[in-house]
């Protein structure tokens, strides 16, 4: 099914109603809104918001509005377990979530295990940002849909990008201290030394997650490494802060990153100077996206004040409404019923689609540098005249792994 995107708004497979209806369809969205996560929390949350506002401009729902309810998790799995109840308990039957992986595990089992024990009141798992390979794979749960691609699939195009640059030797490795950044690091060595093995690994890293203030001792042994070259999985404070003590120590290497376009990630490279030296993987970049893609990102930037830092939201968010209107429920089992192995056109373009052995979407990936606005591009980031330039594309055919989840199904 192609959606028409040459409206501002979303294109909603659904039917607009004259009325919405009093009830809501509520979508509880668990994430950090307080600590040291806060500034990509409410990021996310501000993005929800504005599509579940257009989608009930749009008719919601089968006719219903559509409601986003922020439950602050503070990055804590069993805080996360605690908002997950309390969206239950309120009929909250649709919650989504991205940032922190072992937050997402916790959720995948505490869904799992809440279905078993209350059937007919189903509760169904929406993830957008939370890429542990785990969750598709050994821990997968047949309530549990993933739109992001996994920490593997994103290692897996890095490094077939970086393995024909002859400039890189020696390669610094710097990540968080919980399941994702051990499977970055863990997957960083294995394909870099199957396709570079002439690459060598002069630091490994790992730090707590999101409470270092100050990453100048991390930053000097980076420096004293003599590395070249910088990979990281680092997301929220932990990329802008490592960017911004590598601009204060001059550091001059390359960067590989996830998430170095999220809040503070732009500033910080613009600070260390390094123009197009520092690389992020995402699923498209708002100056090389489709016509109608910029004029949506434009609309949502005026009113909301952010970039679109998850195209996968508004992939997400449109799948559901597809499910729901296909299903003609509401209900979670009608919805995961329909995402199982649906097809539709990625927000960036190009054909996505949630396969239905592990619930993990494969899409086109994108490998971006960011540095001066090329002429007639449209956007910078965070007001510093800077911007994402494409460097890369791997097909979604070309991103495909294998799974090893063996789901149980209800």
């Amino acid at each position: 099914m192609k959606f028409r995107f040459a409206c501002l708004a979303l294109a909603w497979a659904i039917s607009a109603a004259p009325a919405l209806a009093e009830d809501a369809i509520k979508i509880g969205f668990i994430d950090p809104l307080s600590g040291g996560g806060a500034s990509i929390g409410e990021i996310g949350l501000k993005t929800y918001q504005y599509l579940a506002d257009e989608a009930s401009v749009s008719g919601g729902l089968l006719g219903r509005k559509v409601e986003i309810v922020g439950l602050d998790n503070k990055t804590n799995p069993q805080e996360s377990l605690i908002q997950a109840q309390k969206a239950a308990d309120q009929g909250i039957r649709i919650i989504t979530q991205g940032n922190g992986s072992s937050v997402a595990a916790a959720l995948s089992g505490w869904v799992t295990k809440y279905n078993d024990r209350n059937p007919g009141k189903e509760v169904i798992y929406l993830n957008y940002a939370a890429v542990d390979p785990v969750l598709t794979n050994d821990k997968c749960s047949y309530w549990h849909f993933r739109w992001d691609a996994n920490s593997d699939i994103k290692m897996a195009a890095l490094t077939n990008f970086m393995k024909g640059k002859p400039n890189i030797k020696k390669v610094y490795l710097i990540n968080q201290d919980y399941s994702f950044g051990q499977a970055v690091r863990t997957t960083a060595r294995s394909m870099l030394k199957e396709k570079r093995p002439d690459i060598e690994i002069v630091g490994d890293e790992l730090h707590p997650l999101l409470k270092i203030t100050d990453f100048a001792p991390y930053v000097a042994k980076i420096k004293a490494s003599g590395a070249d070259t910088v990979i990281t999985g680092n997301w929220g404070q932990d990329i802008a802060l490592l960017l911004k003590a590598a601009a204060d120590a001059g550091l001059q290497t390359d960067w590989y990153t996830y998430y170095a376009g999220g809040a503070g990630g732009p500033t910080g490279i613009k600070q260390t100077g390094l123009a197009h030296r520092v690389f992020a993987i995402v699923e498209g970049f708002p100056n090389s996206a489709p016509e109608a893609a910029q004029k949506w990102e434009a609309a949502f930037r005026a009113k909301t004040g952010v970039g679109l830092f998850y195209p996968r939201a508004v992939n997400e968010m449109r799948m559901l409404a597809m499910a729901v209107n296909q299903a003609k429920s509401a209900d979670p089992k009608a919805i995961a019923a329909q995402l199982e192995g649906m097809k539709t056109e990625g927000f960036d373009g190009g054909e996505i689609f949630m396969r239905k052995e592990d619930h993990q979407l494969f899409q086109d990936m994108y490998i971006g540098s960011f540095g001066p606005l090329d002429p007639g591009a449209k956007f910078d980031e965070e007001g510093t005249g800077w911007g994402w330039k494409l460097a890369g594309v791997i097909k979604a055919k070309d991103t495909i792994l294998p799974t090893t989840c063996k789901m149980e199904r209800p």
